[in-house]
């Protein structure tokens, strides 16, 4: 297919397996939105006269993928700070939940989807109620999420109980629209059972046939804290293993912060090809523990980052929660040289894309979606700016840089963000939505 536009940039970091740091590069892209070609300008191939042709300064990488939010908790923020996380959700948050709405779900969606927008996020894996409402923010916003509804049993939230008639909502939106669908397939439909402290074994059972039968991905929350986790594996011997004794880990599942897997756990997550969402920066807010990102990868488990819910973090900065990974990483080993700027670059972009069983994103190699964001590195944080080795770019990205460096966007090679500027949406108004929304669920 001819090539519909070329972006040009003295640095390209295409995130393949090596980590690779292309000079004086392109990133081609056809009219559909994916990548075709990715390398050398001097490698790259004849362009026609009605090509598109973009100079960039500084470096072009692939969008960050966030592999675990909440997204419209953005309303929630500030929310029952101080309390552990059981007590959280059941006295402030499950409460706040009950009283939302489709289009409060939609407001806080949109904000959030601005706000990672802003720092390079292009993909996030979201769990919350009104899938609608969320799917119809991303749209409109210009990102992509994988979007797994909430499936969760307790009277807290109201007339959004109820597993039975949730699971069914599902498995019709997914067989009337298709797993995904939207411009650039923007939007993917999965099932998102919260947790197996708040869903009967059976539950469990039937969202795993419902969504191997569509071949939809299953994302929830696995051994989080210690007190869920003993009582689970009191009754179960661990969540792990109770979901492999269900039949759920034959499918496509993403485990949720993983922060008390023991060995059999993470080898039972690896043999099946479990993928995990890392969720530093929550678990350490919450005092949850520290996942062992190290052991996990070293098994080789597709372990990408999440923020989590805005209300728990309480932001959805990506590059915040590399850089925590880096350092609890180290942390936890006593060794300065583990998970090095490029395992943290690939954690949170190809990794990702890994853990959600996607291919297509995550990485500018051909085939993929042309999910593409410019970094500015005319900044203090690039301070030799491109004229480096690859190893000190690297460095700086991701010790250095951050939201901040984050000038343009583009997701299915559409431009959603220019000059650090939504083009799609007007961001006064999208926080006054918000703030109105907000104000009216405040307890």
């Amino acid at each position: 297919m001819p090539i519909a536009r070329r972006l040009r940039a003295p640095v390209v970091l295409p995130c393949d397996r090596r980590c690779s740091v292309l000079r004086d590069a392109v990133v081609d892209i056809d009219a559909t939105g994916r990548i075709v070609h990715c390398g050398p300008r001097t490698e790259a191939p004849e362009t026609d006269p009605d090509t598109v042709v973009q100079d960039c300064s500084g470096l072009l990488m692939p969008g960050l993928v966030n592999a675990h939010a909440h997204t419209p908790m953005t309303l929630l923020r500030g929310l029952g700070g101080g309390l552990p996380l059981l007590d959280w959700l059941r006295e402030v948050i499950w409460p706040a939940e009950a009283r939302l709405g489709a289009e409060d779900i939609r407001a806080g969606m949109r904000l959030g989807s601005l706000e990672m927008l802003r720092a390079g996020v292009t993909t996030s894996a979201e769990m919350y109620f009104s899938g609608r409402a969320v799917a119809e923010a991303v749209l409109d916003v210009g990102t992509r999420a994988v979007i797994a509804p909430a499936v969760i049993d307790t009277p807290a939230l109201g007339e959004l109980g109820g597993w039975r008639s949730m699971v069914s909502g599902i498995s019709r939106w997914i067989d009337a629209d298709g797993l995904r669908f939207g411009p650039g397939e923007r939007i993917e439909l999965a099932y998102g059972p919260h947790s197996a402290y708040t869903l009967p074994p059976e539950a469990l059972r039937v969202i795993g046939e419902e969504a191997r039968q569509r071949g939809a991905l299953v994302h929830t929350h696995v051994a989080e804290t210690s007190a869920e986790d003993a009582e689970q594996r009191r009754a179960h011997g661990s969540v792990p293993r109770l979901l492999a004794e269900l039949g759920v880990l034959d499918g496509r599942v993403l485990a949720a912060h993983g922060v008390h897997l023991d060995d059999t756990d993470i080898g039972l997550f690896a043999e099946h090809g479990v993928g995990v969402a890392h969720c530093p920066g929550s678990n350490a807010k919450l005092a949850s523990g520290t996942a062992r990102l190290s052991e996990m990868l070293d098994a080789g488990l597709p372990v990408g980052l999440g923020t989590d819910g805005p209300s728990s973090n309480d932001d959805l900065d990506l590059w915040e929660e590399l850089q925590l990974a880096a350092m609890f990483a180290r942390t936890r080993t006593g060794d300065a040289t583990t998970f090095d700027s490029a395992a943290a670059l690939l954690t949170a972009t190809r990794g990702g894309a890994r853990a959600l069983h996607r291919d297509d994103i995550g990485s500018l190699e051909a085939g993929c979606w042309a999910d593409v964001v410019h970094v500015d590195t005319d900044t203090p944080a690039f301070v030799c700016g491109v004229d480096t080795s690859d190893e000190r770019i690297l460095a700086n990205l991701v010790w250095a840089a951050g939201a901040e460096c984050v000038r343009d966007v583009w997701v299915a090679g559409t431009e959603v963000l220019r000059e650090a500027e939504p083009t799609r949406v007007d961001p006064p108004e999208v926080r006054k939505a918000a703030r109105a929304a907000a104000a009216r669920i405040e307890p």
